[in-house]
């Protein structure tokens, strides 16, 4: 079992992780420089919040506002997390809390030194001591506590994500990440190769923060580029979960194409399950026609469909980042249904059938309209209330059909059910039945390709 992080003053720092922090980057002489009073700011006041600041001042103990929330509240968006940072260590916070009586959770995050009081049995606080990292592999680190914030603040990847507020507005700004906020920046704290080898995520999360924060789709800086380019066959060693949850928000994201596009630019997407030479032309249609429709986002899968020339390629996918059920099963429907649309699927009525069909979803054919760019047959199709079909497996029973055979027949029913306009009535569509297995018995149907042996879980 590792042993717990050991905390540190800054005068006790050795040669060896000075080195570690990488070159020091450029530092604002007063970082405590302006104040905040906003609406935003003070949204996150809840009387919870109130109790944990007076428990730190009475210790005396620091604690500061962290990361991104300084970020939304800079750019007068309230912020849907909150995560402070302080002085104290684990176990003074455990002793802290413990004396006051206060509930703390998820004890697996104070290994990285993050303690989680629950005040007044209403709301959780992420606190974690200020840190340095002190040995890095490309994926994890191993860290020391420290009482400088601004150590703390070298260590993390991006300048506008470096910044600390305190709870009473004092914006504390080491690197200048506020001046990058004010002007749209992504910025790497120090070098940027550097903070890169220390976590190839920080690759995507370079570009995931682009896209929240840049006002121009291209304004990367040529050097930040150049060390992506240099290190991106690090991401091979990534997680196929860390990656997945990078990807999906930058493809559906704001600049998602333009972004995409740099990102192959960079050789980066076959180190995240995509092609090498993925269909780019296939993407950019599908980022226009994507403009027709009243949605404001779309699933990021469909935008991983149109990088992918075959089903194959859509398994592969899904080895890399480990989809989830429904993830991978719509990206081998779109994959597979893609380029039958135009001749098998002109209608109303065809994707009503689909939508029947056991190896579809509705869903699925909505999102198959809407990736070929049939608006108004998309539109057809959300309008439309599905009846409820009259029959029930049980009333099939005296035909002495069982687990396929009854579905086979069922599927066919449906298709009856669907070609009468829905119009034929349970004791209508039971007569057919001996008619279906007559025929099923001189002629077995065929399954339709959906590639049950990739599917199987």
């Amino acid at each position: 079992m590792a042993s717990p992080p050991k905390k540190i003053d800054e005068t006790d720092l050795s040669a060896e992780i000075i080195a570690q922090l990488g070159k020091p980057p450029k530092m604002r002489e007063n970082p405590a420089f302006t104040k905040v009073d906003s609406d935003e700011f003070r949204s996150i006041f809840t009387p919870e919040l109130e109790t944990l600041v007076a428990l730190f001042k009475k210790y005396n103990y620091e604690l500061r506002i962290a990361g991104g929330a300084v970020r939304d509240i800079l750019m007068k968006i309230k912020p849907k997390d909150v995560d402070f940072a302080t002085t104290a260590t684990p176990e003074q916070m455990k002793e802290m809390f413990t004396k006051e009586d206060v509930r703390m959770i998820n004890a697996k995050g104070e290994k990285h030194g993050t303690i989680t009081p629950r005040i007044n049995d209403m709301e959780n606080f992420e606190v974690t001591t200020l840190r340095i990292d002190v040995r890095t592999d490309g994926r994890h680190a191993d860290v020391v506590f420290t009482t400088n914030w601004q150590l703390d603040a070298n260590r993390r990847d991006l300048t506008i994500n470096s910044m600390f507020l305190g709870l009473d507005g004092t914006v504390y700004d080491y690197f200048y990440g506020y001046d990058d906020v004010q002007r749209r920046r992504i910025i790497f704290v120090g070098d940027a190769d550097v903070r890169i080898k220390e976590d190839y995520l920080r690759i995507l999360r370079y570009f995931r923060f682009y896209g929240r924060i840049a006002a121009d789709p291209n304004s990367h800086d040529p050097a930040t580029l150049a060390a992506i380019k240099a290190n991106g066959a690090g991401l091979a060693r990534i997680s196929s979960e860390r990656v997945w949850a990078e990807l999906r928000k930058i493809i559906a994201g704001n600049f998602g194409r333009e972004l995409v596009l740099e990102m192959y630019n960079c050789g980066l997407l076959e180190h995240c399950g995509l092609p090498a030479q993925p269909n780019i032309s296939e993407f950019e249609r599908l980022c226009n026609s994507f403009k027709r429709f009243e949605e404001e986002s779309h699933h990021p899968i469909l935008y991983m469909c149109g990088l992918l020339h075959t089903t194959e390629q859509a398994m592969q996918l899904h080895e890399r980042l480990k989809l989830s059920a429904y993830e991978r099963d719509l990206a081998l429907f779109i994959t597979q249904q893609r380029h039958r649309i135009d001749n098998e699927y002109k209608s109303l009525r065809d994707c009503q059938k689909l939508c029947l069909q056991p190896y579809a979803k509705r869903d699925y054919v909505e999102h198959l309209l809407k990736y070929a760019n049939k608006l108004e047959l998309y539109q057809q199709l959300k309008a439309w209330q599905i009846p409820n079909f009259p029959i029930k497996g049980n009333m099939l029973s005296s035909y002495g059909l069982v687990h396929r055979k009854l579905g086979l027949v069922l599927n066919e029913l449906r298709l009856l059910w669907v070609d009468s306009d829905y119009k034929l009535t349970a004791e209508e569509l039971l007569e057919s039945v001996p008619t279906i297995m007559e025929q099923m018995q001189q002629s077995p149907p065929s399954t339709p390709n959906t590639n049950k042996k990739q599917r199987t879980r």
